[in-house]
């Protein structure tokens, strides 16, 4: 293992690439970025398991750089969430197409979007189904959603500015409700203005302890189905005044870090999110009964997973991070640049401004090994988060026992 870096791989671009899209009513038109667009949807998400053809094909004419500030259109096509402003961001492009793929689709469907943050969720909704109507709590984000959306010809997207914890019942029941911003529990106003055979795809929990849920109804009946771990961000409004666990960034920590604690419904880490290639095993654990395996076999596919944690710079001053880790047949991937590592990222309470710092981990075959590393906490910082990755490399990476804590002199 060596050194640090300032900036990890995960959080830059260097592609420079967008696309342009067409929703409802838009005419596609070449630019210089449809190669970038192919990428995305071909590695990040039908590689990570979005299967739906109507979906991937919007995803694929979608111009998400449009969506994006200029300051982040480079990094429009990673499968990364960026800020927009007001404290909110734009999700990643898996768990937008993810989401979507969920929510079930109709040309016939009446779609209600709560939290329309750029307006990306509803663009890519729009062809797709007859109506969007999306509601947006901050009212400059609204309006610059709107304007946008209009811009672009996204005929059959309704926008309003207000508290989507209410809904928008003058326009009930609705075929789907997708739900872009975590709520503790799901809001009953949403639930009652849900069509009897209606999806509603939702994240819900602690603030970095979610599950994405689909919820159907059955007449008086709602059927839940866990989807996988996610980190959103809150609901506000009504929902944020009614939140009873709130974190403390004095304390940061990670939850389940030897992983041996599973999400409900299979192999996978719970609290972890966005696990792509992983599950935890049970044979040979570097520590306790269980470990988590990263498996990848073409070089410059993500193998990753990520938990989230509060942190107040103005509190904590440096982290210690540690950890172990194994691996067996591991190759630099496509450039050296992808090789394994653990990375540390630091949001401001904005989100506007982001930093991290990466360790580097081997490459080849070696036994478990442990590694203890330190990382200074920018003042500014009130989130942070830990990634676990091969970063595009091949072969087998494992990893144990890791732990976040304050580092005291």
């Amino acid at each position: 293992m060596t050194g640090w870096v300032r900036i990890p791989r995960w959080c830059r671009a260097v592609i420079a690439v967008t696309v342009l899209t067409g929703g409802a009513s838009i005419s596609l038109a070449a630019d210089g970025f449809a190669a970038a667009r192919d990428r995305m949807v071909r590695d990040d998400v039908a590689a990570a398991g979005v299967t739906d053809p109507r979906v991937l094909d919007s995803m694929r004419t979608t111009p998400r750089h449009e969506f994006v500030p200029m300051a982040h259109r480079k990094q429009a096509y990673l499968d990364m969430a960026l800020p927009i402003g007001e404290a909110q961001t734009i999700s990643g492009c898996f768990i937008v197409a993810l989401m979507t793929e969920k929510l079930e689709p109709k040309p016939t469907d009446r779609v209600l979007e709560i939290g329309t943050g750029s307006g990306y969720q509803a663009a890519v909704l729009s062809p797709l189904v007859k109506t969007v109507y999306s509601i947006e709590i901050e009212p400059a984000l609204a309006t610059k959603a709107s304007r946008t959306l209009r811009r672009l010809g996204y005929a059959n997207v309704v926008t309003q500015t207000g508290d989507g914890f209410q809904g928008w019942p003058e326009q009930a029941p609705f075929d789907g409700i997708i739900v872009t911003c975590s709520p503790e529990d799901v809001p009953k106003p949403l639930l009652d203005q849900l069509a009897d055979g209606g999806r509603m795809v939702i994240p819900v929990g602690e603030r970095f302890d979610q599950r994405l849920v689909r919820i159907t109804r059955r007449g008086n009946d709602y059927v839940r189905e866990t989807l996988e771990p996610t980190l959103f961000v809150p609901m506000t409004g009504a929902a944020e005044a009614s939140r009873r666990v709130r974190p403390d960034g004095s304390r940061p920590a990670l939850q389940n870090g030897g992983f041996e604690d599973l999400d409900a419904d299979g192999p996978m880490p719970a609290v972890w999110y966005y696990g792509r290639q992983c599950g935890v095993q049970a044979d040979g654990a570097g520590e306790g009964a269980r470990f988590l395996r990263l498996r990848n076999d073409e070089p410059g596919r993500p193998s990753q997973i990520f938990q989230g944690f509060a942190v107040d710079g103005t509190k904590v001053r440096r982290l210690r991070v540690r950890g172990m880790v194994r691996g067996e047949g591991i190759t630099v991937g496509r450039t050296d640049e992808e090789k394994p590592c653990v990375a540390v990222r630091f949001r401001d309470g904005e989100r506007r401004r982001m930093a991290g710092s990466e360790i580097s981990l081997d490459t080849g075959s070696y036994g478990w090994r442990a590694f203890d590393e330190t990382v200074e906490v920018p003042a500014w910082a009130r989130e942070g988060s830990v990634m676990l990755g091969l970063a595009g490399a091949t072969g087998t990476l494992d990893g144990d026992a890791f732990s976040v804590e304050i580092d005291r002199p």
